[in-house]
């Protein structure tokens, strides 16, 4: 696994970024931002400690495809952590196997940190080598829609 990290700077509360980013109020808004990863890309699950959440989005097969995971820390408006156990694949949840070992407790990290009214995103992301590039190239327009969508 190899580690890499984005920041973003948004100007709005920590508040409103966090409900935008995980779509509390609006799960449209979560939607909107991820959707540079997938037109499709939505949750399932609730965005508590220790409930298991699924991101998935459908692929040219109409197929659902994703992550398994766990929200391993939920601090609100300040840190999210989310460990990946698993994928979705063709519909059905795999937790075992050579495919789920590559991600297996790999972490994804969001720390809001707000001063003066701007909040400062921080994403720690642990990713495996094939997928380096597409996350340097995918994860900063991500984030740029995510603060277009914070500063509304």
């Amino acid at each position: 696994m190899k580690k890499i990290q984005f920041k973003a700077s948004i100007n709005a509360p920590a508040n409103k970024v966090y409900d935008k980013m995980l779509g509390i109020g609006n799960k449209a808004t979560y939607e909107q931002w991820t959707a540079l990863f997938n037109p499709t890309s939505t949750y399932e699950g609730k965005w508590d400690k220790g409930s298991k959440i699924l991101f998935i989005g459908v692929d040219d097969k109409g197929e659902k495809g994703g992550m398994v995971s766990e929200v391993a820390e939920n601090n609100p408006n300040r840190f999210v952590s989310i460990r990946h156990y698993g994928l979705v694949k063709e519909n059905a949840e795999i937790t075992e196997g050579p495919e789920v070992e590559k991600w297996a407790n790999g972490f994804e990290n969001y720390t809001f940190e707000e001063n003066n009214g701007t909040t400062t995103v921080t994403v720690d992301l642990d990713t495996t080598e094939d997928f380096v590039d597409y996350m340097n190239e995918t994860y900063p327009k991500a984030l740029e829609k995510l603060k277009e969508i914070s500063e509304k």
